[in-house]
């Protein structure tokens, strides 16, 4: 039994978090714990139920050292050693039990309730609605849809994770009961009665940034029964150690791999026609020729990355992300009167340059148009500039001296963001940078893929643009947010050439968001 081999960077994540975080604290309370994950037929029969098992044990062991797989019948047995291999892909050394007597919090799909006595969550799906409950099973539904279920297994990582580390987290109490539809985005007691298994034709849309929320939306769309289309994945880098903290589908052996080459490997079940573009996004633009875009999924990591897409003038974009205190999804026509996406990340005041935010990060703010040097001309970092980040950062120089003569920017991923230097100052170097949680990505991921597929399949949309949660605090009550348009008119969407250049692409067939009834 062992921690996975880049605990280090969800180690970076929790310490965002948790208060009073020590590096040494959290790995030790990692290594006491027993987290088991409980089914029965049930839920391994049926495509629901499975979708849940796989998407828990995918967020669950990318933190937890080890376990327990625990058919709750025989008829259960088979799909336990798929998930056994399934977490061993991502931690090789993960500790897997059989038994839940040492179970310290118990994660239950199907519907059996195990004789365990320890905080247990009971997980499951009927169609778009994701369900959990404290007290009773709440079952896998029949249909072929994967959003309710994976939301689920996302509440449910969110509620062990809050139950281990309830004292370091303030106000995180543990949710009672969820049933939560992702068509509507509306609490149901009875489901939800919407459409659940037929065909979606994607027409031709883009998926652009397959990082963490990237991975959630691909996890998503090829368990989805039924999708045509083209599908354009856009993304430039490479699958890296440090990624598997939150890439839901990427284990050791993705390791290195295109991540646009692993998005087609991933939807390769589906019927959809999957085009691979390892290239950023302007690169994929130019390349194009045709600028026509009806339909652009965002997953991307920054502002400018999202603005650079609505400037590109998509004829409808769904946006996902994550950030410190939420997670979520947002819709935009441009068009229409209601807020484009540049609205949501219109800068205000001046902001840093990239080059001064990785100074900072460096602990060397003063060195910043160095830094600027090396970034623009992509030259290898040298002896004495390691030496001073070293200093800097009050961290040893040896571990750090491999780094000498590569390029800074694969410096400061690996050394800053991978968790290098988190690791030797025992956490006290904190990431600026927002780390989500694996189970934090995933949902947005997956609320990005039910927006692709309602939009395509002609679903009315809502009428607001956003839709907020929060997974360190109990479901709230009210997840719409009404986001208003630009009122500065400093905004692409209240400039007459880009409207202008909209029109021309797309005509003026496109509806008023405000004339769309919501689900």
């Amino acid at each position: 039994m062992a921690l996975a081999n880049f605990i280090d960077r969800a180690a970076t994540a929790a310490s965002q978090v948790l208060a009073d975080f020590h590096l040494g604290d959290f790995k030790a309370a990692l290594e006491k714990q027993v987290v088991t994950v409980a089914f029965d037929d049930q839920a391994a029969s049926c495509a629901e139920g499975q979708a849940t098992l796989d998407l828990a044990v995918r967020l669950l062991a990318r933190l937890y050292p080890v376990l327990a797989i625990l058919p709750l019948d025989s008829a259960a047995t088979s799909q336990a050693q798929a998930l056994e291999r399934l977490a061993k892909s991502i931690n090789p050394k993960i500790g897997i039990r059989r038994s839940g007597k040492s179970a310290m919090v118990c994660l239950v799909a199907g519907a059996t309730r195990p004789s365990l006595r320890c905080p247990t969550f009971f997980i499951g799906s009927d169609g778009w609605a994701a369900k959990l409950s404290r007290t009773d099973p709440v079952g896998s539904g029949s249909s072929l849809l994967p959003f309710g279920a994976g939301a689920a297994s996302c509440f449910g990582a969110a509620n062990v994770f809050r139950t281990i580390f309830a004292a370091q987290l303030t106000g995180a109490e543990l949710d009672q009961d969820i049933d939560l539809s992702l068509y509507s985005y509306n609490k149901t007691k009875a489901g939800d009665a919407r459409p659940v298994d037929l065909p979606v034709d994607l027409g031709e849309t883009h998926l652009v940034g397959l990082g963490a929320i990237g991975h959630g939306a691909l996890w998503a769309l090829a368990r989805q029964s039924g999708l045509s289309g083209r599908l354009h994945v856009v993304d430039h880098e490479a699958v890296e150690l440090s990624n598997l903290q939150r890439y839901v589908l990427a284990g050791q052996a993705e390791i290195g791999m295109s991540k646009a080459v692993l998005a087609t490997t991933a939807l390769r079940s589906t019927a959809l026609e999957v085009e691979a573009h390892p290239l950023k996004w302007a690169e994929h633009v130019a390349r194009r020729g045709d600028w026509i875009f009806d339909r652009v999924g965002v997953a991307l990591d920054t502002a400018a990355d999202r603005l650079a897409v609505q400037g590109a003038l998509p004829r409808w974009i769904a946006n996902a992300w994550t950030q410190e205190h939420d997670l979520g999804i947002s819709r935009h026509g441009f068009d229409d009167g209601q807020a484009c996406l540049c609205c949501m990340y219109m800068p205000s005041g001046k902001s840093k340059d990239e080059h001064q935010l990785i100074a900072e990060e460096l602990g060397i703010p003063e060195a910043h148009e160095q830094v600027k040097a090396l970034l623009q001309t992509n030259a290898g970092v040298p002896n004495d500039f390691v030496v001073r980040v070293a200093t800097a950062m009050g961290v040893p120089f040896e571990p750090l001296a491999p780094f000498v003569g590569q390029p800074l920017r694969s410096f400061y991923q690996q050394a800053i963001c991978g968790g290098l230097v988190f690791q030797l100052s025992d956490g006290s170097r904190l990431v600026r940078t927002v780390v989500p949680m694996a189970f934090q990505s995933a949902l947005a991921g997956i609320m990005l893929a039910a927006e692709l597929v309602k939009h395509s399949a002609g679903f009315p949309m809502s009428p607001t643009t956003s839709t907020r949660v929060n997974l360190l605090r109990p479901l709230g009550s009210h997840l719409h947010d009404p986001k208003a348009k630009d009122s500065s008119g400093r905004c692409i969407c209240s400039d007459e050439d880009f409207i202008s250049a909209y029109r021309r692409k797309y005509g003026n067939s496109v509806e008023p968001l405000s004339n769309i009834s919501a689900a």
